[in-house]
């Protein structure tokens, strides 16, 4: 197993290119299936997670080719197979977006029930909920998801808890459905918006996507298209904070300012400089940062997926501050981890309360989750000492060559994947 050794207490400091955004992708190359037409996806993310999608695809008969490492052309036509399982598509969450693709173009799906990261319940109900509603049949047989049906009609669904993958997936089966389809208490988020745009370019007709109102007329068939895929807006979050936590000075380039303004607030709140360009954002951390509370929320709102990340910098700023978690209740499985380095954290119930610290002192540490992970990584960038992060396995499922970019920025770390090597990078730094 691969690790991140890390030295800390160097100040990011430059620029950084954000990469695509990984969840608008999952969705954008499963719904690109629902044409026999070749679709060119640009601006994709080269991790894990697109990689095994990808791979789950061409096992069915698509036919991909990637055309370099952020480019892919698709064409659904040449699929012979309904059925979508493998050892590593049931170690993913957005497996369960070729359920909506499939059952929208074929009638009929078969999906390994989905995986990803154990950072609480997330209800699978609400996406079934959505299939049956437009005339499917579905049931879980030999841990597969099974929907079938002789012909889709546009309905009315109500979401009963705002969920952007059943959002997703219920617009992708509607988009083929016959008739109109109202979709209410749709989730708002980027991906949202990006994976209606993508199909309505193929000829979809979708209307209301970032509302919370989603109206989906249904068509009989979509056609090609070439489409570039939004910068990943976590990605970028996460570098703001790594600029916050080590006092750093970044600027993040690539983004769209508007889909971080929720991150930007917190941090102007806390005492760092934010500036807005057309399409970047420079985050300043010159003087010392101050406590605040945080609460997740559906965008908007802060995201969950923010959570780990401003934790970290809230437990070495000034004060007592309190990160209220309403959105998956496993979200805190990293507190433990980031005890070794000296954090200061009591979980009760949702919310964490952190009191600050001067400073987190380095120490070995295991990933638990993707952002949790990613989390790690900032606490160490600004310890004192050497920081080791375990199962970074989880990391690259959605951060494409992220010790490269952040020692672009100056920190010190390195990839490794034995103890001698470890040893050899903690000798070279010290």
């Amino acid at each position: 197993m691969e690790q991140y050794v890390i030295k800390g207490g160097n100040p990011l400091v430059g620029e950084v290119e954000i990469g695509g955004a990984k969840n608008a992708a999952l969705a954008i190359i499963s719904a690109a299936v629902m044409t026999d037409e070749t679709v060119t996806i640009e601006n994709l993310p080269n991790v894990r997670d697109i990689n095994v999608l990808l791979n789950a695809i061409s096992d069915i008969g698509a036919k991909v080719d990637r055309l370099d490492a952020h480019t892919v052309k698709m064409n659904g036509s040449f699929i012979h197979n309904l059925v979508v399982d493998n050892e590593y598509i049931r170690k993913i969450r957005a497996s369960y977006y070729l359920l909506g693709a499939l059952l929208g173009k074929y009638k009929h799906a078969e999906v390994a029930l989905p995986g990803g990261c154990d950072i609480g319940s997330r209800p699978f109900d609400l996406h079934l909920k959505g299939f049956r509603a437009l005339g499917a049949t579905v049931d879980i047989r030999h841990g597969l998801v099974v929907a079938d049906a002789k012909q889709l009609k546009g309905t009315h669904i109500y979401l009963d808890k705002v969920s952007v993958g059943a959002t997703i997936n219920i617009m992708m089966a509607a988009a083929m459905a016959e008739g109109k389809t109202t979709l209410e208490n749709a989730a708002k988020e980027p991906h949202v918006v990006d994976a209606a745009n993508f199909l309505n370019s193929m000829g979809a007709n979708i209307r209301g996507a970032g509302t919370d109102v989603i109206r989906i007329v249904g068509v009989e068939k979509l056609h090609k298209t070439e489409y570039s895929i939004i910068p990943d807006q976590i990605e970028a979050g996460t570098f703001m904070l790594a600029a916050a936590a080590t006092k750093g000075d970044v600027t993040v380039k690539n983004v769209i300012p508007k889909h971080l303004e929720a991150i930007s607030a917190k941090l102007l709140e806390i005492g760092c400089e934010v500036e807005e360009f057309d399409d970047a954002v420079r985050v300043v951390s010159s003087k010392p940062l101050h406590h605040t509370q945080v609460t997740t929320l559906p965008y908007p709102g802060f995201p969950t997926d923010m959570q780990p990340q401003i934790a970290v910098v809230l437990g070495i700023s000034e004060g007592t501050s309190t990160v209220t978690e309403s959105i998956f209740e496993n979200r805190f499985k990293y507190v433990g981890e980031l005890a070794r380095m000296g954090a200061n954290f009591k979980v009760e119930s949702n919310i964490a309360i952190i009191g600050g610290i001067e400073n987190y002192t380095g120490a070995r540490v295991n990933a638990p989750d993707l952002r949790a992970g990613a989390a790690l990584v900032i606490a160490g960038l600004a310890a004192e000492g050497i920081t080791v992060v375990d199962d970074i396995y989880y990391i690259e499922r959605g951060y494409e060559e992220f010790e490269k970019k952040l020692a672009s920025l100056g920190a010190v770390i390195e990839k490794v994947s034995t103890e001698k090597e470890i040893q050899k990078f903690t000798l070279k730094v010290s």
